[in-house]
């Protein structure tokens, strides 16, 4: 059970009830994440903003970037975004066979070199960025990744760790 209440669109104020508005255009329904965070309006629209940036825009695939949330949420042990990314991967025709390979043996993917090393340097820096090492990250631009692509990535593990560890702390219930 949730430690914290589930804000319904009728109980906010009218400038939530616009993001409410948004993200259900966006996913369909308002998923509990975003009726916990409405709690504090200016991070509704902080971290709605961010994820319309990070999962809506830029030059990774989105079938890259979900499978970004789902392993650094399978890395920290959020079960809410496991579910949502692997929910969300599937939307995309992914199947759980593609994504065992994904979490277990990238390297057998049908993802590029470059989307393989990008995948698993947002993996790397979530379980351990300090330990990066000069030759990691060189083999990473030599796939051809640049600097933008490396921080879109970098910036969806980073929306994922941040989202992992709120849920977590709240035990928000999974609503989808």
């Amino acid at each position: 059970m949730s430690r914290i209440s589930i804000v319904a669109k009728k109980e906010v104020s009218e400038d939530v009830q616009e993001v409410y508005t948004e993200i259900e255009g966006a996913f369909g329904m308002v998923p509990n994440l975003f009726k916990t965070y409405s709690h504090f309006p200016p991070l509704l629209k902080a971290n709605w903003d961010k994820v319309k940036a990070l999962m809506m825009q830029g030059k990774l695939s989105r079938k890259a970037k979900e499978a970004i949330a789902v392993l650094v949420s399978k890395d920290n042990s959020c079960s809410y975004c496991v579910a949502a990314h692997t929910a969300a991967l599937k939307s995309i025709g992914v199947t759980e066979e593609e994504i065992e390979i994904i979490e277990n043996d990238i390297e057998k993917s049908d993802f590029t070199e470059k989307e393989q090393r990008l995948i698993t340097f947002a993996r790397r820096a979530n379980k351990d960025p300090n330990r990066i090492t000069d030759k990691e990250f060189e083999l990473l631009k030599n796939t051809g990744a640049n600097e933008s692509e490396i921080v879109e990535a970098l910036g969806v593990m980073e929306l994922f760790t941040s989202f992992n560890k709120f849920l977590d702390s709240l035990n928000v219930e999974v609503n989808f």
